[in-house]
């Protein structure tokens, strides 16, 4: 459907497309949590069942995950609100008048909560174990990693970065944006 979808570093982001059964114009975007990327199971599984119920699906990889281009120290919320972002220009771009919905998992929550503050095209909002507090998050799970040495949850493919925790610290939480999130949204 779309040749491909960069960001504003001109990264390359990885996605599947899938149209619904009955091939109507409401579209869910799907975005993974930390670490993850578009093809986790939990992902595959929604945009298969929503397919059969008739919804198209776009999944994609942010930026520096799975097979998107870019290098995951780079990987924040921020920039992930503006990979988002990018998918978005991209649906509204297209020869389709679609509805969208997004549906993000842990940080991907996060990042649909940010962005669906800032970005009226987002007219349904799932978060699916959806991050709040993103400083606390970030304070739990990799507090005792030093930043350039460690990487989350073992992973050598996922360096822990200084631009990932200050970032973070930066969103601190999204509680009060999602007071003013205006559109039906699914926890």
């Amino acid at each position: 459907m779309f040749s491909e979808i960069r960001n504003s570093q001109y990264e390359r982001l990885d996605y599947a497309f899938a149209e619904g059964e009955g091939g109507g114009d409401q579209i869910v975007v799907i975005g993974h949590g930390v670490t993850a990327n578009k093809d986790r199971e939990w992902a595959t599984t929604l945009a298969g069942a929503l397919n059969a119920a008739g919804v198209a699906t776009l999944r994609f990889s942010f930026s520096g995950n799975g097979d998107s281009e870019g290098d995951f120290r780079d990987s924040c919320p921020t920039k992930e609100v503006s990979d988002l972002g990018a998918v978005l220009d991209a649906l509204t771009a297209s020869d389709r008048d679609w509805a969208i919905a997004y549906a993000g998992h842990s940080m991907g929550g996060a990042v649909g909560v940010q962005r669906a503050f800032i970005d009226a095209r987002i007219e349904m909002l799932i978060s699916l174990a959806g991050m709040v507090d993103t400083a606390d998050f970030a304070k739990r799970k990799f507090g005792e990693l030093t930043p350039g040495e460690g990487f989350m949850w073992d992973k050598p493919e996922c360096p822990l970065s200084q631009a990932f925790l200050d970032d973070m610290n930066l969103v601190s939480s999204v509680e009060k944006l999602a007071e003013q999130v205006q559109v039906p949204w699914l926890l």
